[in-house]
């Protein structure tokens, strides 16, 4: 696998501090020192592999690490905290991620059998990555050379990656998410609309219906799935919206608060601190620093 993993890492060398586009559909890579802010994110169901360096990700109170040659997999719309690392020898983090379409895992699933039943599991997890499934990760990055192969090849890159997932052990966070009558599938229509409404009061009953579920169980399931309580998992939706608004400049913390569905800015400001370690303008000037001096460097590279 190592020779895998050393292609990978050269043709993922190219990415910047940040998400990167690749020019590939649903494809992205990342390497080097993230911006903090941006890995404190409410993040798109994912398959993302790890080529060098390290990564922590912060879900609720669970917190999963994962290393070269493991994939990290989310099956829905999670708030999470990330940290990455250098390797031991100061090489840079580098990483891709395939964005996940349930349309395309669902017409994957034609072709496979059903699975037996399982019980309800969280909605992440990591698992050591295959040679099988680096061999289609190497042919989906060689298309950022051959461009006008994409469009017929990446479709197929892209079901082997995913059929390859299916061989292992997050087969289920694939098959639920593609699969409208599962309990994961339904418990992300109702993180869909917390995303959509963060600003707004919550009721568990009204999340409930939308799920299709009685309360005890929808309450059961989101726990399951998120590692967090409604309440938890909105609260973390308002406080990572507010640390985008603070970083873009212009707006001030009150003002902030309530544009996210505070009711109070002392409140607002102490669950801030306990979630991000600072009060929110001493937060956001950090990050501000933190922006200019990754600009610096980069001008002077």
């Amino acid at each position: 696998m190592e020779q895998q993993l050393t292609e990978l890492r050269a043709l993922a060398a190219r990415a910047e501090n940040r998400k990167t586009e690749t020019g590939i559909p649903r494809v992205a890579m990342v390497q080097g020192q993230v911006p903090e802010h941006e890995l404190a994110a409410c993040y798109d169901p994912m398959v993302n592999l790890i080529l060098q360096g390290s990564k922590s990700m912060t879900v609720g109170d669970q917190t999963l690490h994962y290393d070269p040659a493991t994939y990290f997999v989310m099956s829905v719309d999670l708030p999470a905290v990330g940290a990455v690392h250098p390797n031991t020898s100061g090489a840079p983090y580098l990483a891709v991620s395939l964005t996940l379409d349930p349309q395309v895992i669902a017409t994957l699933l034609t072709d496979l059998p059903s699975p037996a039943a399982q019980a309800p599991m969280a909605g992440f997890s990591v698992a050591a990555v295959t040679p099988e499934l680096l061999d289609a990760w190497v042919r989906m990055l060689r298309l950022m050379d051959q461009p006008h192969d994409i469009p017929a090849l990446a479709p197929a890159y892209e079901r082997e990656i995913l059929y390859r997932v299916l061989q292992g052990p997050h087969a289920a966070l694939l098959r639920d998410i593609a699969t409208p009558s599962t309990a994961l599938a339904r418990i992300n229509l109702a993180i869909r609309w917390i995303r959509q409404h963060f600003a707004e009061p919550l009721r568990v009953e009204a999340l409930a219906a939308i799920a299709a579920m009685s309360p005890s169980a929808f309450h059961r399931h989101f726990k399951s799935a998120t590692a967090l309580s409604p309440v938890q998992f909105q609260k973390r939706i308002r406080l990572l919206q507010a640390r985008l608004l603070l970083v873009s400049g212009g707006v001030k913390a009150g003002d902030v608060a309530f544009d996210v569905g505070y009711e109070s800015a002392t409140q607002f400001s102490r669950e801030y601190a306990r979630f991000f370690g600072a009060p929110p303008a001493k937060d956001a000037a950090r990050i501000f620093r933190h922006l200019k001096k990754l600009g610096s460097a980069e001008m002077a590279a």
